[in-house]
């Protein structure tokens, strides 16, 4: 006779406002509906007004978890790589977004949490803790992450270097890193303007990356932060 395990929810007993701010944040059935429909009116956007155009699905890991990383220069980043994953991929993808940004008011946040399912990252304020609860998310509920180590947009469309914190998710872990180039963001909807226009964009997805032997300290996360931030840069069209 099979024995069940059932978990309680990791947000369970939270109140709402700290609930959509929260890293155990957990879906739901209303969530998951809405979720559902803002995945598709994406894709229809992405397709409709900017042509996605994805090379290079066949990489992406079969089942996840996973952690995807691509470089930074638009709100339409996380919104294109999110409309290149399918299936199970699709519904368990996180974009860690910059709190000061998507969770300062609850409003903001709601849509943020239940819109675009994302989580929240504090730029000044991230505790080791609140890395370490994402880290188990990622592995225990199989999860993918969608993740822009330079840490913010880009002004002139031109790359950053990598931040460490993405070294705190896949240092020591069979996590794989899938780098991922995005094309034509920048120009669609650059950071000093208030709104996106029509333009194609092309997301080139790479080889995944391993870090299970890389050292879980400072070093080994210096040392994913510069491999990552080389095979996306790999990725750029010539």
């Amino acid at each position: 006779m099979t024995d069940w395990q059932i978990k309680p929810a990791r947000d369970l007993g939270l109140p709402t406002a700290e609930r959509l701010r929260s890293h155990g944040r957990e879906a739901g059935l209303v969530g998951t509906l809405l979720q559902g429909s803002w995945r598709r009116l994406v894709r229809a956007y992405m397709a409709a007004m900017h042509r996605l155009e994805v090379t290079g699905r066949e990489n992406l890991p079969a089942t996840p978890p996973y952690v995807m990383v691509a470089n930074h220069s638009s709100h339409l980043d996380a919104l294109a790589v999110a409309a290149a994953l399918r299936g199970l991929a699709a519904r368990r993808a996180h974009a860690l977004a910059a709190g000061d940004t998507f969770f300062t008011s609850t409003p903001m946040a709601a849509f943020a949490a239940y819109a675009i399912n994302a989580l929240p990252v504090w730029r000044r304020k991230t505790r080791l803790k609140d890395l370490v609860t994402l880290r188990t998310r990622l592995e225990e509920d199989a999860l993918v992450y969608i993740l822009f180590p330079e840490g913010t947009r880009s002004r002139d469309g031109s790359m950053g270097a990598f931040q460490l914190g993405l070294g705190a998710f896949v240092a020591g872990s069979a996590v794989p890193v899938v780098p991922c180039w995005l094309e034509g963001a920048h120009a669609a909807w650059p950071p000093q303007a208030r709104l996106p226009k029509p333009g194609r964009l092309r997301l080139h997805i790479g080889t995944p990356l391993s870090f299970a032997d890389t050292p879980q300290d400072r070093a080994g996360w210096a040392q994913v932060a510069a491999q990552c931030e080389a095979a996306v840069r790999a990725l750029a069209p010539r």
